[in-house]
């Protein structure tokens, strides 16, 4: 589920340029559509923690991938503004339920194991962003329409979905519940501990959505790249991000979750350094690789440490670090797109060094 999630996005963000200019958006118009995602994926993630609580994580999956399969060919039909916003709604909806759901499966198995491997699951979010990406790169290359890119590629994901929807993990809902007093009614704010960590995730997840959704952009109008060496630019960060994730739970079992991510943190910080500070394209594509490595384990440590905060349901504690977290992964791009139109695209992309600096300022928070 996590490459299926990740293929299906990388897919979109490919073909973001191109749709933006038969749009013609500006920045800011763009970002603004692209605010739908998050305010889609912002109402039903914590619907979607309560639901896996109640009724399984399995079921969620089953109930959300409906929205997030079938939005992606009506993404390149869109005949303005207007409906493009409308259909990322329905697209972040489905991205942000299947978010908590998936990460609430990947949480039991790893509990099963009991050891680390939530950074082995997030890389095959990464490798499926990856083949997305690649595939966008070399669709573009040959000429096909984002309709007919769109549609093979959620026709696809139905497919492996449905092949694959047997094997997911059968959890009992109430059995993540770990409060040790008897639990309170109505709204409760959560752990201080879990907000940090939720802090945590909206710096990071800033940076990696800006990555999705402004790197090809920045290639292709600001540095003048063709499309295909623009697709590239997601491909080159989904690659390095895949591969420092499959490394990701050997490096934490050895070096412990703070070392690995303070170290993360500056290795991140260095290459959004790179990718703004170059004019050629072939470096920028070396910075985002560096990005990629960077950012590649933080997230994983931080939702594994979020389903361990004692005194909270799985489903709500997750739910709550992703809900805060996929806010700055999509909030984060429309904001890039403001400031751009207010500066230019290469400032504000370099405002993402102070936010790869928050995770290794908060390291000491995911020792759990």
């Amino acid at each position: 589920m996590f490459f299926l999630n990740g293929l299906l996005f990388a897919t979109w963000v490919s073909r973001i340029p191109l749709i933006q200019k038969r749009l013609d958006l500006t920045h800011s118009q763009l970002g603004l559509s692209l605010l739908a995602i998050a305010l889609g994926a912002v109402i039903t993630m914590p619907l979607s923690g309560w639901l896996v609580d109640r009724i399984s994580s399995r079921r969620v999956l089953l109930i959300f991938a409906i929205p997030f399969c079938l939005a992606p060919p009506f993404l390149a039909i869109a005949p303005n503004i207007y409906w493009l916003s409308f259909v990322l709604f329905l697209f972040g909806a489905g991205h942000g339920a299947l978010d908590v759901a998936m990460n609430t499966q990947a949480f039991e198995v790893e509990k099963h194991q009991q050891r680390p491997l939530m950074s082995s699951f997030h890389a095959m979010f990464s490798t499926g962003g990856l083949a997305g990406a690649g595939s966008g790169a070399a669709i573009a290359a040959i000429g096909w329409s984002p309709f007919q890119h769109f549609s093979a590629a959620s026709a696809a994901m139905i497919v492996l979905f449905a092949t694959n929807y047997p094997h997911f993990v059968h959890t009992q809902h109430h059995q993540s519940v770990k409060v040790e007093s008897a639990p309170k009614k109505g709204f409760a704010l959560p752990p201080g501990s879990l907000l940090i960590l939720g802090l945590m995730a909206i710096a990071v997840l800033i940076t990696e959505g800006a990555m999705a959704d402004w790197s090809a952009v920045y290639l292709l109008r600001n540095l003048g790249s063709s499309e295909a060496v623009a697709a590239a630019g997601y491909a080159a960060f989904s690659l390095t991000m895949a591969l420092g994730r499959f490394s990701g739970d050997t490096l934490i079992a050895r070096f412990g979750n703070e070392s690995v991510v303070r170290t993360s943190g500056i290795l991140a910080t260095i290459g959004l350094g790179l990718t703004v500070a170059t004019p050629y394209p072939i470096l920028t594509l070396a910075g985002l690789a560096v990005v990629g490595a960077g950012l590649a384990i933080v997230v994983p440590v931080i939702f594994s440490a979020a389903a361990k905060t004692p005194g909270v349901e799985t489903g709500r504690a997750l739910a709550t670090v992703t809900t805060m977290g996929y806010f700055g992964f999509l909030i984060g791009p429309p904001l890039i797109g403001f400031i751009a139109d207010l500066t230019n695209l290469r400032f504000s992309l370099g405002l993402l060094i102070l936010t790869s600096l928050i995770a290794t300022v908060l390291a000491r928070q995911v020792r759990r």
